[in-house]
């Protein structure tokens, strides 16, 4: 498995609360461009429409060796998940007014997939909570350190 996007700011700005693997619907040189690595993630966002998923706003820039058949940059992509679970989702996001953001974009045998994280949005003082426990983890972590040697 070789990651390709890792979107580091939804730990911090959101709860997750579960994660999700799916495929996407790529179009002529999209592949391609992601196989470089130019892709980035860190505004992109997903919704349920019709009983279908899809992502927005996830940016793969366009193929240099591509010619005019060369794909847009920032379209609206299709996700592939199953039926019921995408049904489900689109519960969970209406009723407790949750989001779906993506945090991975990966290979896996051959095929790009992405990890969709059901969160939910972190007030100010949450961060303000979850920097505090990180600044002890890692003071912990020091001092247990200098302990050892």
């Amino acid at each position: 498995m070789k990651i390709l996007a890792n979107n580091k700011k939804v730990s911090h700005e959101y709860f997750i609360l579960d994660t999700y693997e799916c495929g996407i619907v790529l179009k002529g040189t999209e592949i391609k461009s992601i196989r470089l690595g130019k892709i980035a993630i860190s505004d992109a966002y997903a919704r349920v429409k019709e009983f279908e998923l899809y992502i927005l706003n996830m940016h793969i820039s366009k193929y240099e060796y591509g010619n005019i058949f060369n794909h847009e940059e920032t379209r609206e992509r299709k996700l592939l998940m199953k039926k019921h679970d995408i049904i489900k989702l689109g519960q969970k996001i209406k009723s407790d007014g949750l989001t779906l953001i993506p945090t991975k974009v990966y290979l896996k045998e051959g095929f790009c997939k992405l990890e969709l994280a059901l969160c939910k949005g972190k007030k100010l003082y949450d961060k303000r909570e979850s920097n505090k426990e990180a600044d002890t983890t890692r003071r912990l972590e020091k001092i247990t350190k200098e302990y050892r040697t």
